[in-house]
């Protein structure tokens, strides 16, 4: 803790950055991202097992572009999506300073790109037991009995979209649901167009999202969202070899070809 508040302290005081995006306390015993922007109030940071937040999804947005160039507080998750965000030319190397944070609550030097990708690269990146057996339910199901585990989930959508401002892979300016000439996904919050919008926003973040798990967090409604991502990241991970979030120059494996894929996904 101490660690963390005197080098956003230092980022400050010799205007590397313009802002730290970080931790603070909310209402309760909640932490909230809080946006500190002078020396004085560093003090303000704090991190402990409550801070789940990936705190990226706030890079793209105007308002703090607008401030300056940030630090942002990460622990792996969030050390993954800035590099699956560089990949896809969101983000480059002088535009954040990382202020990555260890399993065991240290801070971690990662000066560069390099060397978010080396520690990523020397972490786990498997589901925890708890995942894979959610997981493994799922998969045991029959096809018609999968459809029918998700319709039920996802008929219980309210379309508030929480799930999308949560994550920080969807920054398109404009999302498809907004979209009405012509209209591709439905308005209305009924059985068909719930799906609709789960599928879709699942495609756009097959071989993309990094597990952090903030759809599902986001979820008034505890939907488990995450799963569906979770599946498809297996699935592209075992057809094509490609993890996201490992490499700031990695293929995204849905918008590249080779003659040399194999084609027996196909099914």
């Amino acid at each position: 803790m101490d660690d963390l508040r005197k080098k956003a302290k230092e980022l400050l005081e010799t205007k590397q950055v313009s802002v730290v995006i970080g931790y603070g306390n909310g209402t309760g015993d909640r932490v909230r991202a809080i946006f500190v922007q002078t020396p004085a109030d560093t003090d303000k940071l704090l991190f402990d097992d409550r801070c789940l937040q990936n705190l990226t999804v706030y890079l793209s947005k105007s308002e703090v572009r607008k401030i300056g160039k940030p630090a942002v507080v990460v622990t792996l998750p969030g050390m993954r999506t800035i590099l699956q965000l560089a990949s896809e030319k969101q983000v480059m190397e002088n535009d954040v300073v990382v202020l990555g944070i260890s399993p065991t609550g240290t801070l971690l030097d990662l000066p560069n790109f390099k060397a978010i990708s080396d520690y990523v690269a020397s972490s786990n990146l498997d589901y925890t037991d708890a995942e894979m057996q959610k997981l493994d339910e799922i998969l045991k199901l029959s096809l018609d009995e999968r459809f029918q585990f998700w319709n039920e989930e996802l008929s219980r959508c309210i379309k508030c979209y929480a799930c999308r401002q949560a994550c920080s892979l969807c920054y398109c300016s404009r999302c498809t649901v907004e979209c009405n000439q012509p209209q591709w996904i439905a308005v209305p919050s009924h059985d068909l167009g719930d799906f609709e919008w789960h599928v879709m926003r699942a495609m756009h973040l097959a071989g993309r999202c990094i597990n952090c798990g903030d759809c599902a967090r986001a979820c008034p409604l505890d939907i488990p969202i995450n799963l569906i991502n979770q599946l498809l990241a297996q699935e592209i991970f075992q057809d094509f070899g490609l993890r996201s979030g490992t490499s700031p120059e990695a293929d995204y494996a849905l918008s590249t070809f080779r003659p040399d894929d194999k084609e027996d996904f196909i099914r």
